[in-house]
């Protein structure tokens, strides 16, 4: 093929996996021996030994200083929502000739040391007690990033303190995967499955984010401290004709996709789908599935690819959850699904729904796990951006529901009338009315968007996740709760002597009893809300009431049960999240304080000024001219200026008095309770003064600006 732009051409199939040092490189380049002792420990969870981990390490050094690198690093994700490294150059030594080795050890692969009390730990460490360590995670690929800084082995890595406790987000997900693993194989015995070794949760992380020109983004303070607008009035369009999604991308837009998708191909990250969202300047990335471990990896990878190439491209990439009001938020479809490494997907229905008793009992075991844990699944898509984000018309409510669809709903009625179901609705053929258009089958079931958890076929999709968190707590919950449920089922059909009939009794007591949870209607009406109430499901709106749910009795008790999180480990996760809590919200009202006093204000007083003077000069001009308008505007101007002088004195005298408190607890709540609602009272005076003020003399981009700047 001819290139007649200039543009680099290339086979994905060439640059899939190339700086990855994946399954096909350790093959090639590994002892037999070596390679199957790293398989064993992958697959089984067998030990790795010192020396077999000296000639991995070294083969993995090899290959990188042959990609350019010069530096490896102990890749980790603690909890403050990134990813962290240092970087160690493979220099050791020098020679007698001048020269040095370039060395890299089995130790050095397995172990490394950051310093634990920087980073966030709940009071697990303090600043005097540093010591943390970082251990390779065999299971996900290292791979080499090549960057501005030049190429970087990257090791992905758990985190945990020296005397044990995690604190990342790699060393429960990692538990949680194996009290699944060893719950799906006692729950796939009772079926016959005697050939599976292991139960696998696999993961598609949908990617949702906004692209803005980055000059504009650098005139924005609140965007660059905070990474949302906290002030703006709508532009005279938004997204009501509904024409950017599924749209043309602009080519601007295109551009940085492809560079992204290469990127992304070449670390190994299955990107499939890309396309407009439905805001103006908002997108969306999809991968294919993966192992939950994995894919976890993949979307921190995402993340920092999708902000370091829009860089490149004179853009800047937002990954808040709600960074413009008035317009749709941006969040994380959390697609998760269980399946078998001998090939089951323990989801798939199958073709005939109500003769697959596996299936129906593995639906239910999810229905009473989502059921019974539903406040601390809200709880793992917690965030403050979400705050903005759930429930707004564009994002699941903050109620935790079920959505099934007809096929599946019609068995589980079957199930609790009768105990048994025996038909299923046959799936139709969609007819288009359209001669030349193909006839096809139709899905068994529909969609429904407004569901935070929905069945979609095979899988079911967790749409509640933040479009900047880590997919790594949503899937320790899940994996976890639903461990427990098939743990709970194989205690009860164990222990009867009619296996079978015992089957039949705990399908349909899991289904009767679990039946509220099921909703396949508008998650967004004002109805559903009260019918919710009506059921008794909790609706948690916010960060601060939902954080309970990580110390309550029964989430200790369920994650002590499977060895995930101690109640020491979550005591210090939930301090974690009410700090960063209060911290951001902080921020984010300073950042208003400081905008409100250094530019607004100001700028409002100079348009003002000059009104004052046109008035005044045509006024010198002719004792006749009417003025009216003019002054009508000035009195409008100056009215709302004096609400913005007083509602920012208010925020700015409440903003120390939250420092003042000390419980952790208490100040987010005040944050919460009493900071929030005075932001929101400034925001409204100086979004109406930006409607009323020359866009010349306005100090910041506008919304009109920001979205349509492409």
């Amino acid at each position: 093929m001819g290139n007649t732009n200039n543009e680099e051409y290339y086979n994905v199939s060439d640059i899939f996996g190339e700086n990855v040092f994946n399954d096909e490189v350790m093959r090639e380049r590994l002892p037999k021996k070596t390679y199957q002792r790293l398989k064993e420990t992958i697959r089984l969870g067998a030990q790795l030994d010192i020396e077999t981990a000296d000639v991995i390490a070294h083969e993995m050094k090899e290959w990188a200083i042959e990609k350019g690198a010069t530096h490896y690093s102990h890749w980790f994700q603690p909890l403050n929502g990134i990813t962290a490294e240092k970087h160690d150059s493979f220099i050791s030594a020098p020679m007698s000739n001048g020269k040095v080795l370039m060395t890299f050890s089995g130790k050095e692969l397995i172990k490394g040391e950051p310093d634990a009390s920087s980073f966030p730990s709940g009071g697990l460490r303090v600043t005097f007690e540093a010591r943390g360590y970082t251990t390779w995670d065999c299971t996900s690929p290292a791979f080499v990033r090549q960057d501005a800084a030049g190429a970087t082995l990257c090791i992905p890595t758990a985190f945990c303190t020296f005397t044990g406790e995690a604190l990342d987000q790699k060393t429960p997900l990692l538990r949680s995967m194996e009290a699944l693993n060893e719950q799906g194989l006692r729950f796939l015995r009772l079926f016959g499955n005697t050939t599976a070794k292991r139960v696998i949760p696999c993961v598609g992380a949908e990617q949702e984010y906004f692209l803005i020109d980055k000059e504009m983004y650098k005139a924005r303070k609140d965007l660059v401290y905070t990474g949302r607008t906290l002030f703006g009035a709508m532009p005279p369009k938004g997204q009501e004709l509904e024409d950017h999604y599924f749209g043309a991308i602009k080519e601007r837009v295109a551009a940085y996709m492809r560079d992204v998708n290469k990127e992304l191909w070449k670390l190994g990250v299955t990107a499939k789908t890309q396309h407009n969202e439905v805001a103006p300047a908002q997108h969306e990335l999809a991968p294919i599935y993966e192992e939950a471990n994995v894919a976890v990896d993949h979307n921190q990878l995402t993340m920092e690819t999708l902000k370091k190439v829009a860089n490149r491209h004179n853009m800047y990439c937002l990954l808040n959850e709600k960074p413009f009001a008035g317009v749709n938020g941006s969040g994380k479809h959390n697609n998760w699904s269980v399946v078998t490494d001998d090939g089951v997907n323990l989801f798939d229905p199958g073709k005939t729904v109500h003769e697959n008793k596996q299936f129906l009992l593995m639906l239910c075991a999810v229905l009473s796990a989502v059921d019974k844990h539903a406040e601390l699944l809200r709880e793992s898509a917690a965030d403050i951006g979400n705050d903005n984000r759930l429930g707004a018309a564009e994002a699941p409510p903050a109620i935790i529901s079920v959505y099934l669809g007809a096929q599946l709903s019609d068995v589980l009625d079957q199930l609790i009338e009768s105990g048994t179901a025996t038909h299923s609705i046959k799936r139709e053929k969609m007819d288009t009315g359209v001669n030349v258009l193909p006839d096809f089958k139709k899905d068994a079931m529909d969609r429904n968007r407004t569901s935070p958890f929905a069945f979609t076929g095979n899988k079911f999709e967790f749409r509640m996740v933040g479009s900047r968190d880590s997919v790594g707590e949503a899937n320790i919950v899940l994996n976890t709760i639903l461990a427990e449920s098939l743990a709970d089922i194989c205690d009860y059909v164990e222990a009867s002597d009619n296996k079978d009939q015992a089957i039949l009794e705990i399908t349909k007591k899991l289904a009767t009893d679990h039946e509220r949870i099921v909703f396949n209607g508008n998650g967004y009406s004002a109805e559903w809300v009260q019918e919710a109430e009506r059921r008794g499901l909790p609706n948690i709106p916010s960060m601060v009431e939902a954080i309970p749910a990580l110390t309550s009795e029964d989430s200790v008790e369920l994650f002590e049960r499977f060895n995930v999180f101690s109640k020491t480990e979550l005591e210090s996760r939930s301090e974690i999240e009410y700090e960063f809590y209060a911290k951001r919200i902080n921020i984010e009202a300073r950042t208003m304080v400081d905008i409100a006093r250094k530019q607004i204000i100001p700028s409002v007083m100079a348009y003002t000024t000059k009104l004052a003077q046109s008035i005044n000069q045509v006024k010198s001009a002719t004792d006749k001219a009417n003025v009216s308008t003019q002054e009508s505007i000035l009195v409008d101007v100056s009215d709302n200026l004096s609400v913005v002088k007083e509602k920012l004195d208010i925020l700015e005298g409440m903003i120390p008095k939250a420092s003042d408190i000390i419980e952790t607890k208490r100040r987010a709540e005040f944050y919460h309770d009493e900071i929030i609602p005075a932001m929101n009272e400034l925001r409204t005076p100086v979004d109406k003064l930006e409607m009323l003020v020359d866009k010349n003399e306005w100090p910041m981009p506008s919304y009109g600006d920001l979205l349509f700047g492409l």
